[in-house]
């Protein structure tokens, strides 16, 4: 892994680096080699950075003395890498004896800015997404296209909160939100204080006008995966407060009922 050196003098600057932010820095490293038959085994390329022995004036970038603390890095980023499916075991017996190769997925990455966009879609999780958006709104996501994953996730709440209502579909949009959770709304939480049960209107008309209503009416163009990850989850709590109040209010009437038998 000679070429780390030359991309990486500082040994302060590569020790500093996460593990899939060095991986990254190794794949675009390896996909710019040229291997025998695609393939190369990891301790062989740990062992450039060591070399036995010198052209004259030739001299080892790194110090020997933080060897063990290089080679502890290289180990975590390769272990990143092979985890996520971007370097796995050559084909037949070469595996077994360490020989890797590059993923077909690996091999799609066009530039550093792409990989970093697939790195942060990691961060999202489909097994922690309510079960109305961990579908439709992931694969949206993986596939890149974050403003139609932002949209669909923000429309999920609005259908979810207008079924829960059981409101006409003249409820829109913040209308809909106000409505909803206003005092004595069919979503509101009386038994909170005034003031949280006016920013609970509040934050479910804010999102749905800020991250929805947009969306709705002219193209947004959403290109940072992190912020679309941040509403995401933003419209995935939600999801899960109207859960709760659906379930709620469920128990309020079927309470309500039992009262009105019992006094027959």
């Amino acid at each position: 892994m000679h070429e780390l050196q030359q991309a990486m003098p500082d040994v302060d600057t590569l020790l500093k680096l996460e593990p899939e932010e060095l991986g990254a820095k190794l794949l675009f490293l390896l996909r710019k080699r040229k291997f025998q038959m695609d393939m190369f085994i990891l301790s062989g390329l740990e062992s450039e950075l060591w070399p036995i022995s010198y052209y004259p004036g030739q001299q080892t970038a790194y110090p020997q003395n933080r060897r063990d603390e290089i080679s502890l890095a290289l180990s975590e980023a390769f272990a990143w890498l092979e985890a996520q499916g971007l370097i796995v075991p050559a084909g037949g017996g070469n595996g077994q004896h360490g020989w890797r190769m590059l993923s077909r997925r690996a091999k799609r990455f066009e530039s550093e800015q792409e990989f970093a966009n697939y790195a942060v879609a990691r961060l999202l999780p489909k097994d922690m997404l309510h079960p109305k958006i961990s579908e439709m709104v992931w694969m949206a996501f993986m596939r890149g296209e974050f403003d139609v994953a932002v949209f669909q996730a923000m429309k999920a709440v609005e259908v979810e909160v207008r079924d829960a209502t059981a409101l006409g579909n003249q409820w829109l949009g913040t209308k809909l939100m106000c409505e909803a959770f206003r005092d004595n709304g069919p979503l509101t939480d009386m038994s909170a204080d005034a003031g949280e049960r006016v920013a609970r209107m509040q934050l479910f008309a804010g999102a749905i006008g800020s991250y929805k209503n947009p969306q709705s009416h002219r193209d947004v163009n959403l290109d940072d995966p992190k912020e679309a990850v941040e509403i995401i989850l933003l419209a995935n709590h939600l999801l899960r407060i109207v859960d709760a109040r659906k379930s709620s209010c469920t128990k309020v009437a079927q309470q309500q009922i039992g009262l009105g038998i019992a006094k027959k």
